[in-house]
């Protein structure tokens, strides 16, 4: 009953709040400052963070609550989460490894949508091997001083915070010796460049360090155990928080709704059943994931079949939609867009050739 009253609260809430027309595009200037707002005014209305304990902004909810509440906000069409960075990577992150002065520092700021925060994992010639990472983090006295390069950000181009992952051994390989750091993107040492994307929009950034100092006290976890820290964050980012099933099935539903207004071609009937399916049973898996969850089970290497079901799963939704429309694809927005971005899924979070690797190697225990 509490579910079902916490669904349909969300209901009434987003569908009378929901911004009319949608926001500008949160890679903009305006559109970010707007998607700032509406943040806050999430956080206003207690649906910024429901399954936070509440000293940090949330309802103290549960992470079934949580993916009740998307299920919602996906099917009201909402705007997209500028800070999905911190609030469904770090932050879960920083509940698991920060000091309680970290947490009290940042989760607050960061539920209501005072400090956007964005990613400095990937590197040149570092990508989807993070062990590969160069730019260096050196110890003086109570600061770091950085020198090295990130690259594709997502929000970087307009971040006020970065959490980042640094090497801090001199002489140290692969996945030791590195350390999760969090910094401010302005202050001396650090160049922002924003990266245009096809459509022009600053979606990334690279950002150079040169000399940048931050406090050895914004180190998250423990120095030179950054590769455990970073592997809690990706398991939430390939797991079941940074697309919770309700994205998916809102899209199944509007596929269908396209079918149906296309006369229900009999050609693509399979296609349009298979994507509906495979919603269903994606938001069945990660529904048992939340319970595992629940009984104080931990998202391990597995999380990325996760990555690789839910990446797949989306260019074929919306590849099947742009083959209903034929070339009127070409000017509808709300298929054109997502089609493009679709494409990115099998490499962001991880490529799912990696993720493959990682399946086959630390979940089957297949040779390398």
């Amino acid at each position: 009953m509490e579910q079902r009253q916490l669904r349909g609260d969300a209901r009434s809430w987003l569908e009378s709040n929901v911004p009319q027309p949608p926001l500008p595009s949160m890679d903009t200037a305006d559109g970010f400052v707007a998607h700032r707002k509406w943040e806050r005014a999430l956080f206003d209305a207690g649906w910024g963070v429901v399954s936070w304990p509440k000293t940090y902004g949330g309802r103290g909810l549960g992470i079934v609550d949580w993916l009740i509440f998307e299920e919602e906000y996906y099917r009201a069409h909402a705007p997209g989460r500028v800070n999905q960075n911190g609030l469904f990577l770090l932050g879960p992150t920083l509940m698991s490894h920060g000091t309680d002065d970290q947490k009290q520092r940042f989760l607050p700021a960061m539920a209501r949508g005072d400090e956007i925060w964005c990613q400095g994992w990937s590197e040149p010639n570092a990508g989807s091997d993070m062990a590969a990472i160069r730019t260096r983090a050196v110890r003086d006295g109570d600061d770091w001083v950085i020198e090295g390069q990130k690259t594709w950000c997502s929000r970087g181009a307009w971040a006020d915070w970065m959490f980042g992952l640094f090497r801090t051994e001199p002489g140290s390989e692969r996945h030791h010796g590195l350390t999760m750091v969090l910094l401010p993107m302005s202050g001396d040492g650090i160049e922002v460049r924003p990266i245009a994307q096809m459509d022009g929009e600053t979606g990334f950034a690279e950002v150079f360090f040169d000399g940048a100092r931050v406090p050895v006290a914004n180190t998250l976890g423990e120095e030179g155990q950054g590769w455990n820290v970073a592997m809690t964050t990706a398991g939430f980012e390939r797991g079941l928080l940074l697309r919770p099933p309700g994205r998916f099935m809102a899209t199944a539903a509007r596929l269908h709704e396209l079918f149906v207004a296309c006369g229900e071609p009999s050609q693509l009937r399979q296609d349009v059943a298979r994507a509906v399916m495979a919603a269903r049973m994606y938001r069945l898996y990660v529904y048992w994931t939340a319970g595992r969850l629940q009984r104080g089970e931990r998202i391990g290497p597995e999380s990325s079949v996760n990555k690789i079901v839910w990446s797949e799963m989306d260019i074929h939704m919306h590849a099947t939609a742009m083959r209903l429309l034929g070339v009127a694809g070409l000017a509808a927005d709300e298929w054109f867009d997502p089609y493009y971005f679709s494409m990115a899924g099998p490499i962001y979070a991880g490529t799912n050739e990696i993720q493959r690797n990682i399946i086959g190697e630390r979940v089957l225990g297949l040779p390398r």
